[in-house]
């Protein structure tokens, strides 16, 4: 009856994953027309925000700007929808960039689809097993380090747009990447530099005297204008812009998202690939990066959001909904898309207050589509190059790891160093994973000091009564596991011939797992062998299934197991229980 039971209480937990979760929550909870009023205004301004970052993020990643509008309509419009985060923003992000941007050298603008419907299906998968908590096992130096060793590669990525160098097609490596940068030196344009220095500059002193309008929209509006107007008054004056850049589509086309199979964009030869399982398995390590960075990313927004409002999101309905949207926004030319913390933020300080906001973001953004398209296709490319730069020194988070630096112990340095340093020299994938790992381990050592095994003195001077000198008592106290086991198991090894039992307490032994458990087989067998008898003292329920199962307790008297130490004393000739020393 009970294998029946359980399937259907894990079926039953998956059907109240229903769609629409985060707003059916917000309409329960009174909607009025105030809080429309804030989630229309915050949309607004949050898509206004995200067209040049979706444009500046697209481009990137190696594909022409209107992908990233794409995504900001699609994903960012189907996710809050379907979500459990009330506040989530969804779209491009710049974390993206350097998974993306590999792929898309490599398999062209079809493969980048395919690989973000796929993430998708796994993400569906992520939330359907319930695997939204999964953000409590990463640990705070491994995002830390990910994250400050991604903004890196982002920087450097922006230096050939912003100083206008013509170095062709860039490495995927950070290192030959520097090098073909510092070879193509030469080329530097100083137009290029002074529109990338004045946008900067105006970034940064643009809050300190108007605060109503983002910075971001004030800086590239002036940029846009003013290079538009220098190219009018001097016809010899010409900067890079969206327009001349993707001039095959004349900039950014007017209309909405066209639907496309995801498989029948251009590869990286300009035809489209052939679809094939070789083909899928190909995009399989890239959209497994793609999932797990997306529900690491978005899952840590949602948390951010929550603390910053005062609620909780529901993290498998945000990963439900977040394949959906991926899904979605693959086959419209859309880009992978997850939740973006900088426009969360933005929409709830503007006043969000339900999915609604984002879903307006989304209507936002088409909507600057189909009615200003011409001009935001004269974007420069160095201006945008620039706020780059200020997204991955926001992203960097140079304060916090200054701060880590000051008070984290140091095997926790060891595992940001090390998830940094792979993430900016190889790929982001083998920086979270190695950092992972390296946590693990470290935590696993840091376990294994704390699981201890002692004996216990016989003399009346050390535990107020008298054992038989022949009966040596040994304590184990920590989790018995495989890192642990040498640490706690090696004196009984050693025990001298004269001792006719051992006593062995595992009172303070809440675990014990595969490797400590044949560990323990092979101890006992020794000490069967030598003529010793063995009394296992307090044995937790999990330990002594194990000893149970593994026949250790069974048709051998040699091996006994009781629950106290009085009954142990009564077994090995003594009745006055041992004071044990601490």
């Amino acid at each position: 009856m009970k294998r029946l039971v359980d399937p259907a209480r894990k079926l039953i937990r998956v059907l109240r994953l229903r769609p629409f979760q985060a707003l059916r929550e917000r309409w329960a909870e009174g909607y009025t027309r105030r809080d429309l009023t804030g989630d229309l205004l915050a949309g607004l301004t949050v898509g206004l925000v995200a067209v040049p970052l979706s444009m500046a993020l697209a481009v990137a990643s190696g594909v022409a700007p209107q992908h990233g509008l794409y995504t900001a309509i699609v994903a960012g419009f189907l996710t809050p929808l379907f979500g459990g985060s009330r506040y989530q923003v969804t779209g491009p992000t710049a974390a993206f960039v350097v998974i993306l941007a590999p792929i898309a050298s490599r398999h062209g603008l079809a493969g980048l689809a395919l690989a973000g419907a796929m993430a998708g299906v796994l993400l569906i998968l992520m939330g359907l097993a319930r695997m939204g908590q999964v953000i409590q096992f990463v640990p705070h130096p491994v995002t830390t380090g990910f994250t400050s060793g991604i903004a890196l590669v982002i920087a450097t990525l922006q230096i050939k747009d912003f100083f206008g160098l013509q170095p062709g097609a860039l490495p995927d490596h950070f290192v030959p990447r520097l090098g073909a940068l510092w070879a193509a030196r030469a080329t530097v344009s100083g137009t290029e530099c002074a529109i990338g220095a004045v946008t900067l500059f105006l970034f940064w002193v643009w809050p300190k005297f108007v605060r109503r309008v983002p910075a971001l929209l004030g800086a590239l509006a002036i940029v846009t204008f003013g290079v538009a107007a220098l190219e009018s008054l001097f016809p010899s004056f010409r900067a890079a812009t969206v327009a001349t850049r993707f001039a095959a589509t004349g900039g950014i086309p007017a209309g909405a998202p066209p639907f496309v199979w995801p498989w029948a964009w251009a590869g990286p030869s300009g035809a489209a690939p052939v679809l094939s399982f070789a083909y899928i398995e190909s995009l399989l390590p890239a959209a497994l990066a793609i999932a797990l960075l997306g529900a690491i990313e978005s899952l840590l927004s949602a948390v951010v959001a929550d603390g910053m409002t005062r609620t909780r999101h529901d993290p498998d309905a945000e990963l439900l909904a977040l394949g959906q949207g991926n899904i979605a926004a693959a086959f419209f030319g859309g880009l992978p898309a997850t939740g973006a913390f900088a426009r969360t933020a933005a929409g709830i300080r503007a006043g969000a207050r339900s999915p609604l906001a984002a879903m307006t973001h989304a209507l936002t953004v088409l909507g600057v589509v189909l009615l200003f398209a011409p001009w935001i296709s004269r974007l420069p490319m160095a201006a945008m190059a620039a706020l780059l730069l200020v997204v991955a020194y926001h992203m960097s988070e140079i304060r916090r790891v200054r701060h880590l630096g000051r008070v984290a112990p140091r095997g926790d340095l060891l595992v940001l160093a090390a998830c940094f340093l792979l993430t900016v020299l190889f790929d982001m994938v083998i920086g979270v994973s190695a950092g992972i790992v390296l946590a693990a381990l470290l935590f696993l050592r840091r376990m294994a000091r704390h699981t201890r095994g002692r004996s216990l003195s016989h003399g009346p001077s050390a535990t107020g009564h008298a054992w038989p000198r022949d009966v040596f008592v040994y304590e184990i106290a920590g989790p018995l596991f495989f890192g642990a086991v040498e640490n706690a198991l090696g004196a009984l090894r050693a025990i001298h011939q004269q001792m006719r039992c051992v006593v062995l307490i595992l009172t303070e032994v809440p675990h014990l797992d595969a490797t400590a458990l044949v560990a323990l087989e092979a101890v006992l067998s020794d000490l069967r062998q030598g003529g010793r008898s063995v009394v296992l003292v307090g044995a937790g329920p999990q330990p002594l299934r194990l000893l149970k199962r593994a026949g250790l307790l069974e048709g051998d008297s040699a091996v006994q197991s009781v629950g106290t130490i009085d009954e142990a004393l009564s077994r090995v000739g003594r009745r006055d229980p041992p004071r044990l020393i601490k």
